[in-house]
C-alpha cells in the first residue's frame, strides 16, 4: 500500500472529536469528588452545632470562598492538563490568586489585633484535626479527579497530578470548613492553606505514576 492510500485509508469513517468531553469529565469528577467529601464530613466528623448564629455562618461563607475559589481556578487549569500541551495554556498566578487573597486577609486581621492574641488566632485549637482532616479527606476526591485525568492524555504528569492534588485538597477542605469552628483569618490562610499545599505536592509526586500513558 501506498503512503497516499494508507492516508487515505486511516481518514475513512474519522468520527469528529467532541471538543467538550475532556470538560465534562472533569466536572463530572469535580461533582463526585464534592458529594464524597461532604460525606465523609458528614459521616465522620459532623457539622458544627453552632450555625444558627450570623457570626458562624459568615465565618463559614469566607471559608467556602477561599476553597471554592481555589476548586474553580484549579479546575480550569486542570481541565487543559488533561490534553496533550495542555501546560502551555496555564499560568499559576490565578491559581495562586485565592492564597493571596487569604493570606492579605489574614495578615490585615493579625495587624487589627493586639500580639497577645497572635497565637490564639493562628493557632487556634482545631490545627491538628485541619492538619489530619484535609489530606485524608482528600483522597477519594483525589482518586477520583484522577480517574477523570487518565481518561484524557496529559503530557505534563506532575502539573496535571498536582493540580488534581489542588482541586482534591480545596474539595476537602470545602467538607472540612462545615465542621470547624475555629474561624480566624490567620488560621484559615495557614492550616487551610497550607493542607490544601500539601495535597497540591502530594499529586505531584504521585502524578507521574499515576497518569503514565
Amino acid at each position: 500500500m501506498k503512503t497516499d492510500e494508507l492516508i487515505a485509508a486511516l481518514s475513512n469513517n474519522v468520527e469528529p472529536v467532541d471538543r467538550r468531553l475532556v470538560g465534562r469529565t472533569v466536572a463530572i469528577a469535580l461533582g463526585l469528588a464534592l458529594v464524597a467529601a461532604l460525606g465523609l464530613v458528614l459521616a465522620g466528623l459532623g457539622v458544627r452545632a453552632d450555625l444558627t448564629t450570623p457570626r458562624a455562618v459568615t465565618f463559614l461563607f469566607l471559608k467556602l470562598a477561599f476553597a471554592l475559589a481555589t476548586v474553580g481556578a484549579a479546575a480550569v487549569y486542570l481541565t487543559r492538563l488533561a490534553r496533550p500541551g495542555g501546560e502551555r495554556k496555564i499560568s499559576l498566578g490565578l491559581a495562586a490568586l485565592p492564597f493571596g487573597a487569604i493570606m492579605l486577609l489574614a495578615a490585615i486581621s493579625l495587624g487589627q489585633a493586639p500580639s497577645s492574641h497572635w497565637d490564639r488566632m493562628v493557632m487556634g485549637d482545631q490545627w491538628l484535626e485541619c492538619l489530619i482532616s484535609v489530606p485524608i479527606i482528600a483522597i477519594v476526591p483525589f482518586a477520583v479527579v484522577i480517574w477523570a485525568v487518565r481518561k484524557a492524555a496529559p503530557t505534563n504528569l506532575v502539573q496535571a497530578g498536582a493540580f488534581a492534588g489542588l482541586v482534591a485538597g480545596g474539595v476537602s477542605a470545602v467538607g472540612y470548613a462545615l465542621h470547624c469552628t475555629d474561624d480566624s483569618l490567620p488560621f484559615v490562610a495557614l492550616w487551610y492553606g497550607g493542607t490544601i499545599v500539601l495535597c497540591t505536592l502530594a499529586g505531584a509526586a504521585l502524578g507521574p505514576r499515576l497518569l503514565r500513558w
